[in-house]
């Protein structure tokens, strides 16, 4: 069986993500062992994949993680669970950085693939993009933002709704690593999808900007740059470069 490069190049990242299943993920491992554009291809992809990764803070085992897997372990048998929950209570807190980091990769490419390639026209490597993951408190995902490196249009998508009180905004700010203070960036949905008008190219606004927040403010006054920590969020989290 012969590929375009543009199959090659869409099958390559469903294979990295682990989202090709059946017949058609064993029919690739075929073309993967045997065929040296598609094993690039792969490693490109996991490779790309990979840059979000150190971005992500390890998830810490909690108490009540550590007293589940005694009882598991060494107490009677627990209720039945529903199919893949014991996976993820199991797994998922228990690793670090690595598998956060992964799963990151795998949220931003299937809510919004485009954000991280160009239309599949032809074989040629991502755009070059920033991309930012802003979590809640407890560690859940609330918004996602990219755009391209020289672009002036900030994409968001809300993974879960905000919730804004009457007369009041929830405002994207960007935190500066060099000192600088930090700045606005624009006003974030409660829900759904928005696009944002930056003021000046991605790079330029960006490029030392580790960490992202949304705050929410009065609809009508100004308030001061807020400070860095999390704690004058409603969701805050890293701003990576994929290039």
């Amino acid at each position: 069986m012969k590929l375009s490069a543009e199959a090659i190049e869409l099958l390559a990242r469903e294979y990295a993500l682990g989202t090709l299943h059946g017949g058609a993920r064993r029919r690739f491992e075929t073309l993967l062992r045997s065929v040296p554009a598609v094993a690039q291809a792969v490693a490109a992809w996991q490779q790309r994949l990979g840059h979000l990764a150190p971005a992500v803070p390890a998830l810490q085992p909690s108490p009540a993680l550590w007293r589940g897997l005694e009882q598991r372990l060494f107490e009677k048998p627990q209720p039945a669970e529903r199919p893949g929950g014991r996976f993820w209570r199991w797994m998922l807190p228990s690793f670090g950085g690595a598998v956060a980091g992964a799963f990151l990769c795998v949220l931003v490419l299937q809510q919004q693939p485009q954000w991280l390639g160009r239309e599949l026209a032809s074989a040629e490597a991502l755009p070059q993009s920033y991309v930012g993951l802003m979590s809640d408190a407890a560690g859940k995902p609330v918004v996602l933002a990219s755009s391209t490196r020289h672009g002036r249009v900030l994409s968001l998508k809300l993974l879960q709704p905000i919730a804004v009180p009457p007369g009041q905004v929830a405002r994207l700010w960007a935190l500066p690593a060099d000192g600088r203070a930090p700045f606005e960036v624009g006003v974030v949905p409660a829900g759904g999808k928005a696009t944002l008008t930056l003021a000046a190219p991605a790079e330029q606004l960006f490029a030392k900007v580790p960490r992202l927040g949304v705050r929410l403010e009065p609809q009508d006054q100004a308030l001061p740059p807020p400070g860095p920590g999390p704690e004058h969020f409603v969701a805050s989290g890293p701003c990576v470069k994929l290039w």
